[in-house]
Formats: C-alpha cells, sequence, structure tokens
C-alpha cells in the first residue's frame, strides 16, 4: 500500500501544477527523484495505471555497443510501472538504454498490480522478457526490479521458468529476496489464523512474500542464486515492509557473483523507506554503475521519503 501513499502524496504535490504553461519545464540534469515531471508521473499513475512511464517501452530501439542488453524494469506488489519508474526510466533511457517495463499480476486497468501468486507472474515476466529479446535482437536482458519485482519473482522466474539463460545481472531495489515479517506482525497473523484472510484482500502475492512461505522455501533450497547471472542488491535500513531489512541481502553460490549495497553507507542519515527507494538519487546512482561498471557516479544523497 505504500506505493498508493507515495501516488497520493504525489497527487498533493502537483495538484497546483495544472495552471502551469503547456511545455513542460526540462528534467533536471543532475540528481532525479522528486522533480515536478516525476511527481505529476506517480499521481497521474492512479488514473492510467496500465501506462509506461517516459523513456520505456520504445519498441524500435536497438541496443548500442555500448549498452547491449535491453533493461526490463519489474515493479512490486500493489504498484504499477508508472508510479514505481517514474524517475529512473527516462534516466536510464537519457543514458543510452533501451528501456522496457510491463504491468502484471492483475487484470488491465487494475490500480492493484503485482497481487497474484508470484509462480503466475513469473510467468508473465518470461513472456514480456522473450518479447523484448525478440524484438530487439538482444541475446540477454538486464533486469531492475523494485521489492516482489527485484526479489521472489524474479528469483523465481530465473531458478524455475528458464531466465538463467536470458538475463545477465538482476539488480534489486528493497528486494523481498528472502520473504518479510511485516515487521513481526508475521507471527500474530499466523497465530490468529488469519493468513487465509489476508490472501484474500491483499492478494496471494503478499503470502507469497512472507518468511517461511511455500514460494520462500522453494527459492531458498539450494541457494540464493543461480549459475551464470550477477546479482546486485541496494537496501535501506529504514525499510519497514521488507523485513529484517537483512532479509535482503543474498549470498553468491557457484557461478554466481553478488554485489550488496546500503544506501546509509553511502548517506549515513538517510531516512529513505521502502516506497522512496525508487525516488532516492543514491539508489538510482547504485542501479546506474551496477549496469555499467564504467559509471563512476558517485551516489547523492538528496532528500529521503521515509516510507
Amino acid at each position: 500500500m505504500r506505493s498508493f501513499l507515495l501516488a497520493a502524496t504525489a497527487a498533493c504535490a502537483v495538484a497546483g501544477l495544472t495552471a502551469a504553461p503547456a511545455a513542460a519545464a526540462p528534467r533536471p540534469t543532475g540528481a532525479i527523484g522528486l522533480d515536478p515531471q516525476t511527481l505529476a508521473a506517480v499521481a497521474k499513475s492512479l488514473l492510467t495505471p496500465d501506462a509506461a512511464p517516459e523513456g520505456a517501452n520504445d519498441w524500435d530501439c536497438k541496443p548500442s555497443a555500448e549498452h547491449p542488453r535491453p533493461v526490463v524494469l519489474v515493479h512490486g506488489t500493489w504498484a504499477n510501472a508508472l508510479n514505481t519508474w517514474a524517475s529512473l526510466s527516462p534516466r536510464l533511457k537519457k543514458a543510452g538504454y533501451c528501456v522496457y517495463t510491463v504491468n502484471f499480476g492483475a487484470p488491465a486497468g487494475s490500480v492493484i498490480k503485482a497481487s497474484g501468486p508470484v509462480p503466475e507472474s513469473a510467468k508473465e515476466i518470461a513472456a514480456f522478457v522473450d518479447k523484448v529479446l525478440a524484438r530487439t535482437g538482444a541475446d540477454k536482458v538486464d533486469m531492475v526490479g523494485h521489492s516482489q519485482g527485484g526479489g521472489l519473482l524474479p528469483r523465481w522466474y530465473l531458478k524455475f521458468e528458464g531466465g538463467a539463460q536470458k538475463v545477465n545481472h538482476l539488480v534489486g531495489v528493497a528486494p523481498s529476496n528472502h520473504g518479510t515479517d511485516l515487521s513481526s506482525l508475521l507471527n500474530l497473523g499466523e497465530s490468529l489464523k488469519l493468513m487465509g484472510i489476508v490472501g484474500k484482500f491483499a492478494g496471494q502475492a503478499a503470502i507469497d512474500q512472507t518468511r517461511g512461505s511455500d514460494v520462500t522455501r522453494k527459492l531458498d533450497e539450494g541457494g540464493d542464486t543461480v549459475h551464470g547471472v550477477t546479482y546486485t542488491t541496494i537496501v535501506t535500513t529504514n525499510d519497514r515492509v521488507v523485513t529484517p531489512h537483512t532479509n535482503q541481502y543474498l549470498t553468491a553460490g557457484a557461478g554466481a557473483t553478488v554485489t550488496n549495497h546500503t544506501v546509509q553507507d553511502h548517506c549515513p542519515s538517510s531516512w529513505v523507506g521502502h516506497a522512496g527507494m525508487t525516488l532516492h538519487p543514491a539508489a538510482a546512482q547504485l542501479v546506474l554503475s551496477a549496469l555499467d561498471p564504467n559509471d563512476k557516479g558517485k551516489p547523492e544523497c538528496g532528500m529521503s521519503l521515509p516510507f
């Protein structure tokens, strides 16, 4: 639900923009984050939940020698592509990447996305990656995901849906890699036998991402990674959704490489929370540097949204 809070906050922030001139001001050239265009896009996602963010889904884009792999952006639970990637997508496009996003885990027109079972959503991601590869002619993609979209979902795709042969690098931003205890509320829910009720209202994806679920157990059998894939996690210690935040880190198995980043190592005073990570300039720079080791940009701390 924090994505809805983010969208609602953005809607309030841009309420006064309707009287602005028709020609939009250029995006800032420095750190990305809470510029007016991004806030407007996040607010718009409440009305157009199936829309793609700026910079994404140009099906005529051809990967360059500098950036030979398309980047597939995968949103998280109860979110959508527009409100998750309104800031990062245009930044990646400007950097020269072919960028693609997909809405999944819910019928078209639904404001609440990514609420379906993780294994079923993984099949949707598999079909979308195949489409991206076919249209761009690339051999593999790089994948950047937030929450479910950077954790359990792509890990399931890599392990059980053939993704290991099609993904070069998985970058997880606040990823739900090992599930969550929902800040210890899971224990209360289990004791009261409420999980079935939670599933009806929140969707199966919420249950699949709880600590000890069938999905988390199957994924963790045999280790965190698959052979041949590079992994990066970008985590905030202030995460109150995927808890404890250490559940987001990965351990490399045979034939895999893992780099675990913590935003507070770069921005010690940052209060950025789970949803705010997709708008945080330090997290964005860590994504860019993960995708391109030649990008030596220094993470900028900027403004932090604490939710």
